[in-house]
C-alpha cells in the first residue's frame, strides 16, 4: 500500500467521509427555467421579436432568472413565474435585428417527467461533489432517491415531477427546494400544500421527508426494489456486444463488463473503500471506466434449490464509458482489484471475492483456489473408483454375500423334502385325483397305504406281485 493512499485510509476510519455511509445526494436534473432552451421547442430562449406560448391546458411553474423582452405572452390557465431579484419582462423592444423577424415559441409540455425515471437524476457523496460535476455512477434503482438520501432541487431554478407511486410511499431523508432544506415532515407537508409546492409536484403520492440516515458503516439497502417495476417501466435497454452479459442487482439492463461480490466482515467501510476503488481507477486505462459500488441483499439456496435466509453482500459494477462496449477494459480493471483484494483486502473488511465478467472469463482472485480444489476433489474421486475396480477385479476385494430373503412361497407349494412339488400339467385324458371319489380301488385308502419311503427312495407295492423287501 502506498504512504499517501495508506495515510488517506487512515484519515478516513478516524475523521470519516463526508455523509453517512451510503448516504447519497440525489440531484434532479430537468427544470423549468425560462432561459433553459431546451424546454422551448425551437430550442432557442425566447428574443424580443417573438411570441411566447404556454399550452393552456398544462400546469407549470417557470423559474426566471433575467430581464427578457418579448412581444406577446399566452399564459397557461393555471401556473407561476417565480422571479429571482432583477428579473421581469418588457414587450416590444429588444427589435435590433439580432433576433430575427420573429417567430412563435413554445414552451414544451412538462408534464412527462418522472420522479422514477433514473435517467433524470444525479447522485453524489457531497453538495460539493453536486456543485462541482463530480457525480457516481449507481444501478438503475439506486439513481432514484433511497429512503436515506438527501434530495436536491437546483436552488435556482423551478420544476415539475410526477410523484405517482401506486400503493407505495416515497421516503427520503430530506428535500431541497429554492434553497430551503426540509428535514421533518410536517414543514414540508405544508410547503407541499401551497401554490408552488402543487404546481411542482404532482401525482398520487408526495416525498415523505425524515428517514433516518443509514447508521451502518457498511451501507444499508436502498429499499427501492418496491418500486422496481416503476422505475424499469420505461427503461430502453441498449442492444450489446459481449459475450456473457450480466444483469447487476437492481439494474434494469443487462449490461458489459464485470461484477464483484464483496464478502464483508462487521469492520468494512462503504465509503472508505469506495475511495479505495476510485484510488485503484485513477490509472489512464480506466478513465472512461464507470464502477457503482452498493450493498445488496442476494437471495441463497440449500443445494440450489432450498432457499434460505438472504444475505447481504457487496456489489461492485464495472462498465466501460456508457456501457455500450464490450466491457473488457471494465474486465481488466475488475481484475486489477481481485489483486489488491488477495493483498490488501484484510485490512478493509473483505473475507471473499467473486469477479463475474461479460467475456465469460470468470474466477480469478480468491475463487480460484476453490476451483483448483474441486478439480482436485474430482481427480481424486475418479482415482478412487479406478483403484477399487482393480481390487475387485484381482479378488481382493469381495462383494459380501447378502442374507437369504425369507420365503415367499405358499406352505402348500413346498413338498415333503424340501423342493416346490412338480405338478407337471393336467392331462385331459385322466381325470385329476382330487376329482376321484374317497372310495377304494386304484386311489382308495388301501392303496395309498402301501406306499413305502426307505432311504433308496419312493416305492410302492404292485399288487400283481409279490411284496418285495427293499431292505434286503
Amino acid at each position: 500500500m502506498s504512504p499517501p493512499l495508506a495515510v488517506l485510509i487512515s484519515l478516513c476510519l478516524f475523521f470519516g467521509l463526508p455523509g453517512s455511509a451510503s448516504c447519497l445526494y440525489k440531484q434532479w436534473v430537468p427544470d423549468t427555467s425560462f432561459e433553459n432552451a431546451t424546454n422551448w421547442d425551437k430550442g432557442v430562449v425566447p428574443c424580443g421579436s417573438d411570441k411566447v406560448q404556454f399550452l393552456a391546458d398544462r400546469q407549470v411553474s417557470v423559474y426566471v432568472r433575467e430581464v427578457h423582452s418579448i412581444q406577446e405572452m399566452k399564459l397557461p390557465v393555471n401556473g407561476e413565474f417565480i422571479l429571482a431579484s432583477g428579473a421581469g419582462f418588457t414587450v416590444g423592444g429588444g427589435q435590433d435585428g439580432s433576433c430575427g423577424t420573429g417567430v412563435t415559441v413554445q414552451f414544451r409540455d412538462s408534464e412527462t417527467a418522472k420522479w422514477f425515471d433514473p435517467a433524470l437524476w444525479r447522485a453524489a457523496s457531497s453538495s460539493e461533489d453536486l456543485d462541482k460535476g463530480r457525480f457516481l455512477f449507481s444501478v438503475h434503482e439506486e439513481s432514484v432517491p433511497c429512503s436515506h438520501d438527501d434530495v436536491v432541487f437546483r436552488p435556482d431554478t423551478s420544476f415539475r415531477v410526477d410523484t405517482t407511486a401506486g400503493q407505495q410511499s416515497l421516503r427520503v431523508k430530506s428535500v431541497s427546494v429554492l434553497g430551503q432544506k426540509f428535514r421533518e415532515n410536517a414543514g414540508f407537508s405544508r410547503y407541499l400544500a401551497s401554490r408552488s409546492g402543487r404546481l411542482q409536484f404532482h401525482g398520487d403520492a408526495g416525498p415523505v421527508v425524515g428517514s433516518p440516515a443509514c447508521d451502518d458503516s457498511s451501507g444499508c439497502d436502498c429499499g427501492n426494489s418496491v418500486h422496481h417495476g416503476r422505475i424499469c417501466s420505461g427503461m430502453d435497454c441498449p442492444r450489446l456486444d459481449c459475450t456473457k452479459p450480466l444483469r447487476p442487482v437492481g439494474h434494469c439492463c443487462d449490461v458489459c463488463g464485470a461484477i464483484l461480490h464483496l464478502k464483508i466482515s462487521g469492520r468494512f467501510n462503504l465509503e472508505t473503500y469506495r475511495q479505495r476503488l476510485q484510488h485503484l481507477l485513477l490509472h489512464p486505462q480506466y478513465k472512461a471506466v464507470r464502477m457503482g459500488v452498493s450493498k445488496v441483499t442476494m437471495p441463497q439456496w440449500l443445494l440450489g434449490v432450498i432457499p434460505r435466509e438472504a444475505a447481504t453482500e457487496i456489489q461492485v459494477v464495472l462498465l466501460d464509458e456508457e456501457g455500450l462496449g464490450p466491457g473488457t477494459v471494465a474486465e481488466d480493471a475488475a481484475r486489477d482489484i481481485m489483486k489488491d483484494i488477495q493483498s490488501q483486502g484484510a485490512l478493509f473488511g473483505i473475507e471473499d471475492a467473486e469477479l463475474q465478467a461479460s467475456s465469460g472469463n470468470e474466477g480469478t482472485g480468491d475463487r480460484a483456489g476453490v476451483v483448483v480444489g474441486a478439480v482436485l476433489g474430482a481427480l481424486a474421486l475418479v482415482v478412487s473408483l479406478v483403484v477399487l475396480g482393480f481390487l475387485f477385479y484381482r479378488g481382493v476385494i469381495r462383494v459380501p454375500s447378502l442374507p437369504s430373503l425369507p420365503s415367499w412361497r405358499k406352505n402348500s407349494e413346498i413338498g415333503e423334502l424340501g423342493g416346490p412339488i412338480d405338478h407337471g400339467f393336467d392331462n385331459p385324458m385322466f381325470n385329476k385325483p382330487s376329482q376321484v371319489p374317497g372310495s377304494g380301488g386304484l386311489f382308495g385308502t388301501d392303496s395309498l397305504s402301501t406306499i413305502t419311503v426307505t432311504d433308496l427312495g419312493v416305492h410302492f407295492v404292485n399288487p400283481a406281485y409279490d411284496e418285495t423287501n427293499f431292505n434286503a
